[in-house]
Parts: C-alpha cells; structure tokens; sequence
C-alpha cells in the first residue's frame, strides 16, 4: 500500500510539471520573435491634405498613378536615412491602446516621404519627426486600417518587410541636353536602392550619383543610343535590365525593366 501511494505521488509530480511547462512556453514569445518588431508613433494626415498627394521627398510624383495609391508614409529623420530608405516596404500594427487600436489588423505601407523635424518643439512635445523619435505619418485611410481616427498620435509598433510589386521597375528619364536624370521606382524586395549604373550602346557601365530620394543622374551624352540599368538594392542584391529605353527614348518617358524578386 504505501508503494502505490508512493507511485501515485511521483505520477501527479509528473503530471503537474508536464502541464506547467506545457503552458509556459507557447504562453511566452521567443526573443527571435519579439526582435522583428520595433516601437515607434503614427499621425495620420486628412484626404484634404498636399502632403503626399503628389511629389513628396522621394520623387515619385503622382503616387496613385504611379501605382502606391494610399498605402505610404511619410518617415521621420531616423528612419528617412537621407532618402536611401525611399522605397522600403513596412508592416505597422496598433498597440497598447485597447480603445482605439483594430484587433488583429496590420498594414503595408512603401516610404515615399519626408516628415521633416520642427525643432520649434521637444521630441516629446509637438516635434513628432525630431529626432531621436521613430515617426509614420499615414494617410488616413490607411490610418483607419488600424486604429480608430480619434486616437491621432498612436503607439505603433513596425517592420520592415519585402516589398510585392506588379510589373518591372520603372524607370522615367528626365532632364536637359546631357543631364540625365532617372526616377528609379515600383522596386520590389528590399525595396530600396542603393546604387545605379547605365550604359548606352556606345559606352560602359557608367555609376550615376544620387540626387535625392530616389532620383539618380549623370552626365553623358547617351542620346540615340539604347540603355541599360544596372540597379542594386539594400540587401545586396544587382538587377540588370538590359535595352530598357530604345534607341529613340526621349525626355519625360517611362520604361519598365526586369524586377527583384519579392
């Protein structure tokens, strides 16, 4: 008898450190899992509003005809990187606040934009793109996705992520004479890119230098002559689209490439 009570007790010890550990761990994230997701604050900007309509600090130009509609953002200083982050792909979630956040809802959105700082105010008072803050101002629409629109400046957390595109890269050639300017976009995977070569049918691959956002120039005479792109993105990777523009491309025309993969 007291063997089998003996038994008994060893078996409930079992038991019971089973269920607990079976428990503890699905109820804990691992570290690995929490990494991916950083904090920062989201604003929204009214329908009403110029600030991403058209143009915006990355050149893209009409956002919606050139295919990013509203799901973009406009990033503050530490995350604009000078414009090399124009491009980047980032999913944004709502946390903390349970009266205003969506459960269960995320959202993609491409940087296009430039929250400028206003050191008029603290970082923690009305200047919400000064540094050292994380910062994404959302078009409303895609603000609503998320959040209710009351909430205004909201507690987000994000990630960045590899960008879908449809089609090619896209790429529209402007300027004057032997200034060539290029506007790099609908980039897909990292999103980003970081340095741009051309060749026409009569030169080498020649490095172009950025201008800003992701407009890229050079000069050289390359007219009447097919060109190539040789692009590389932030993660490394090189893309090459070669007779891109045909021998007759002219000024304010736009071609599409090859594309990354997503």
């Amino acid at each position: 008898m007291p063997s089998r009570r003996l038994f008994l007790l060893s078996l409930t010890f079992l038991l019971s450190t089973i269920l607990v550990h079976s428990h503890y761990f699905p109820s804990t994230p691992s570290a690995a899992a929490q990494s991916d997701w950083k904090s920062a604050r989201a604003t929204y900007y009214a329908a009403a509003d110029p600030i991403d309509a058209v143009g915006g600090a990355c050149g893209y130009g009409d956002l919606v005809k050139n295919g990013y509609g509203k799901a973009t953002a406009a990033l503050s200083t530490v995350l604009f990187e000078k414009g090399q982050i124009c491009g980047a792909c980032y999913e944004i979630r709502c946390v903390e606040d349970l009266r205003w956040c969506i459960p269960g809802t995320s959202i993609i959105v491409t940087a296009t934009n430039f929250c400028a700082p206003n050191y008029g105010f603290d970082a923690d008072g009305g200047g919400r793109c000064n540094p050292p803050n994380s910062h994404f101002v959302l078009p409303i629409e895609a603000f609503e996705k998320i959040a209710i629109w009351k909430a205004s400046n909201m507690p987000v957390q994000y990630r960045r992520i590899r960008c879908r595109k449809e089609g090619g890269v896209r790429f529209t050639i402007g300027g004057a004479g032997i200034f060539l300017s290029v506007l790099i976009s609908n980039v897909a995977g990292a999103g980003d890119v970081t340095a741009v070569k051309i060749k026409g049918s009569r030169t080498g691959w020649l490095p172009m230098g950025r201008n800003w956002g992701q407009n890229w120039h050079i000069n050289a005479d390359l007219k009447n002559q097919p060109l190539s792109f040789e692009i590389t993105s932030s993660d490394g990777v090189t893309l090459t689209s070669y007779n891109v523009a045909p021998k007759n491309w002219g000024f304010g025309q736009s071609f599409e490439g090859k594309q990354f993969d997503s």
